[in-house]
C-alpha cells in the first residue's frame, strides 16, 4: 500500500531515499530499448536474454529474503503459466516495436498500460471513472492519436512500431490482472521471480519461430539491459512504491520519455517536431492524472486498481 500521510510527504528523512529511487528506476529504465537496439540478436531473443541473465538473481533474491517459491505457488501455477506468455509476448512485441519506432514513442505507449489497467478496475467495479480519470484517458486518446499520425507521415514502419507498442502496453496490462490474483498468495519476490522465468521458454519459441538469431556475438547489450532494465530499474522502482504516493511515481514516470528522446536525438538523430512534443505531453499529463489520488467523497465509490508501468 502507498504511504499518503503527510508525514511522509513531508519528512525529508522519510522520503528522499524514496524519491531518489524512483528518479533513478526511470533513468535506468529509460536505457533499456537502447540496449535492444544495440543488440546484434533478433528482437524477441533480446528480450529472452534479458529474461535468463535476470532470472537467477530474481530467485536468490527470493531465497535471501527467506521465501519458498515453489512451494507458495501452490494451486496457481496455471495462472504463473499465462502470466508468463502474456509477460514474453508483451516484452516481444515491445522489442520488436522499439526497432520500428523513436524511442520516444516507443516508452510512451510501451506504458499505455498505466492507462488500460484502470479501465479494467473500472470494468470490475461497474463505476464510471471520475472527473480527472475521464480527463487523463481523454488526453491520452487525443495524445496517441498526434503521435500514431505523425509516424503514418515519417513512414509505414514507424505506425507498425507504434502499434506493436501498443499492443505490447496491453499484454502488459493483461499480465497485471493475472499478477494481481498471484500476489495476494505469493511474496513478491517469488511471485516475480516465476512469472519472469515462466516467460522464458515462449520467448524463446517465438524467437526461433521467427527465425532471429539467438545467440549473441557481442553479449555486452543484453547482460546491460537485464542489469538496468530488470534488476536495477525494476528493483528500485519495487522498493520506491511501497513508500511513495502514486501522484509521485506518476510525476517521476516523465522522466523516462524525456531520457529516451534525448537519447534518440543524441544517438539516432530523431528529433521531434511540434506535433510529437505536443502529443507526448498529453499523454504524459494524462499519465499522471491517471494516478492522481482522489479526494474523499461523502458517498463511497468502489475503487479500481492502478499499477505504474515500468519497461519491461
Amino acid at each position: 500500500m502507498h504511504r499518503s500521510d503527510p508525514e511522509s510527504l513531508t519528512s525529508p528523512r522519510s522520503s528522499a531515499w524514496p524519491i531518489a529511487a524512483v528518479c533513478a528506476a526511470n533513468v535506468f529504465l529509460a536505457t533499456g530499448p537502447v540496449f535492444v537496439r544495440l543488440a546484434d540478436t533478433g528482437p524477441v531473443a533480446a528480450a529472452f536474454w534479458r529474461i535468463m541473465l535476470a532470472a537467477p538473481v530474481l530467485f536468490g533474491a527470493a531465497f535471501l529474503l527467506r521465501e519458498r517459491p515453489v512451494a507458495a505457488a501452490r494451486g496457481l501455477w496455471g495462472v504463473l503459466a499465462v502470466a508468463g506468455i502474456a509477460f514474453a509476448l508483451d516484452l516481444g512485441s515491445w522489442h520488436i516495436g522499439i526497432l520500428r519506432t523513436t524511442l520516444a514513442n516507443s516508452t510512451l505507449f510501451g506504458n499505455s498500460a498505466t492507462l488500460i489497467y484502470p479501465i479494467y478496475g473500472f470494468i470490475v467495479a461497474r463505476a464510471w471513472p471520475t472527473r480527472t480519470q475521464g480527463a487523463a484517458l481523454a488526453l491520452a486518446a487525443v495524445g496517441g492519436g498526434m503521435l500514431l499520425g505523425r509516424s503514418a507521415e515519417l513512414s509505414p514502419q514507424n505506425l507498425v512500431g507504434d502499434l506493436f507498442c501498443m499492443l505490447a502496453g496491453l499484454l502488459y496490462a493483461f499480465y497485471f490482472i493475472l499478477m494481481a490474483r498471484v500476489r495476494q498468495a505469493m511474496p513478491p519476490a517469488s511471485a516475480l521471480a516465476l512469472s519472469t522465468l515462466a516467460s522464458a521458454a515462449p520467448l524463446l519459441a517465438l524467437a526461433l519461430l521467427l527465425g532471429e538469431r539467438v545467440i549473441p556475438g557481442d553479449w555486452t547489450p543484453l547482460i546491460l539491459v537485464a542489469l538496468f532494465s530488470q534488476l536495477i530499474g525494476q528493483g528500485l522502482l519495487i522498493y520506491a512504491i511501497g513508500h511513495l504516493p502514486p501522484l509521485i511515481v506518476g510525476l517521476a514516470l516523465l522522466i523516462q520519455p524525456v531520457v529516451s528522446a534525448t537519447i534518440g536525438w543524441v544517438w539516432f538523430g530523431e528529433r521531434l517536431a511540434a506535433a510529437d512534443m505536443a502529443g507526448a505531453v498529453l499523454i504524459a499529463v494524462a499519465l499522471v492524472l491517471v494516478r492522481r489520488p482522489e479526494r474523499p467523497a461523502k458517498v463511497p465509490l468502489a475503487s479500481h486498481p492502478t499499477n505504474p508501468r515500468s519497461v519491461a
